[in-house]
C-alpha cells in the first residue's frame, strides 16, 4: 500500500536527517514507527504526507509510492485526497470551534451527504467526545483532544492515518484507552495505520509489524511479536534488563549494534 524507498531528507539545504531510509506498509495493517528523540520518526511521517515544505525540508533522493501512486512530488492538500491523513503530535485541535465543527472541519474533502454518518462513526469510537459535543475544544483535557484530532481524522475517510506520539503527555490509563481505540477502529474499520510512538511496549502490543530508527535510518524491523522478545529492544526500548556478567556489560554497546 505505501512503499518508502531509500529516501533521504534533508532540512535548509544542509541538515540530513532521513538517510536512506525503506518502510513498507500494507493495506488494512497497524504498523509502529519507533525510536529515540531525534531519530527521524517525526520527519518520516511529514515526508509521507508532503508537510516537508512548511519546515524548510525536502526529499532529495529516493521516492513515496500509495497505492501504486508516486506521491513524494505531490502537495500536502492532494495527499489528502488520495487517502492518507496526519495526526499531527501535541494535538492540534481547533481551539476556539466546539468538537463538532472540528470534526466537520476535518470532512472538507469529503460530500457533505457523509458527514453526519462518519460524524456518527466517530461517535462510536469516542463516546466521550459525543457528551462533549457542543463544548469548545480549548477547554478539553488532553487526552479529550487526542481523542478529538483522531476522530477528525476519521471524518477524512481516510485510507491511511498517520498517528504522530499518540500517546504524548497523558495519564497511563488515557493512553491505555487511546490504544484500545486504535485497536479496535483497525479491526472494524481496516483502518491502515502508521503508528510514531516512543511508547514501544504500548505501539509494539497494538501493531502487526514494526521499524525501529536511529539516527536517520532504520536498524531493526520485523512483526510485533518478535519485536518484543528481541533482547535488544528489551533492554533499550521496553526497560527490560537482566543481571550482566563483565564480559556482557564490556560487549554492551557492541549488543546495540544499530549504534556501531
Amino acid at each position: 500500500m505505501l512503499n518508502v524507498n531509500n529516501i533521504e531528507v534533508v532540512y535548509n539545504d544542509v541538515i540530513l536527517v532521513l538517510k536512506g531510509l525503506s518502510l513498507h506498509v500494507e493495506e488494512g495493517q497497524v504498523v509502529a514507527l519507533l525510536g529515540s528523540n531525534g531519530a527521524g520518526k517525526s520527519t518520516t511521517l511529514k515526508a509521507v504526507s508532503g508537510l516537508l515544505r512548511p519546515d524548510d525540508g525536502e526529499i532529495t533522493d529516493g521516492d513515496i509510492t500509495f497505492m501504486g501512486e508516486r506521491i513524494d512530488r505531490k502537495d500536502a492538500a492532494d495527499i489528502v485526497k488520495s487517502g492518507i491523513f496526519q495526526v499531527m503530535e501535541g494535538r492540534r485541535v481547533f481551539k476556539d470551534l466546539t468538537v463538532e465543527e472540528n470534526l466537520i472541519a476535518g470532512a472538507y474533502t469529503q460530500k457533505s451527504s457523509t458527514i453526519k454518518t462518519n460524524i456518527d462513526r466517530v461517535y462510536h469510537y469516542f463516546p466521550r467526545l459525543q457528551e462533549r459535543r457542543n463544548q469548545v475544544a480549548g477547554y478539553m483535557s488532553g487526552g479529550e483532544q487526542q481523542m478529538l484530532a483522531i476522530g477528525r481524522a476519521l471524518m477524512a475517510s481516510p485510507r491511511m492515518v498517520l498517528m504522530d506520539e499518540p500517546s504524548l503527555g497523558l495519564s497511563p490509563l488515557l493512553v491505555k484507552e487511546i490504544f484500545s481505540i486504535i485497536k479496535m477502529m483497525n479491526e472494524e474499520e481496516k483502518t491502515t495505520i502508521l503508528l510514531v510512538e516512543q511508547n514501544a511496549n504500548m505501539a509494539l502490543s497494538a501493531s502487526h509489524y514494526g521499524y525501529i530508527m536511529e539516527n536517520g535510518r532504520i536498524v531493526l524491523d520485523g512483526p510485533s511479536s518478535e519485536l518484543k522478545e528481541n533482547d535488544d529492544v528489551k533492554e533499550f526500548y521496553l526497560g527490560v534488563t537482566g543481571q550482566k556478567s563483565f564480559r556482557e556489560v564490556k560487549h554492551y554497546r557492541r549488543r546495540k549494534r544499530w549504534l556501531s
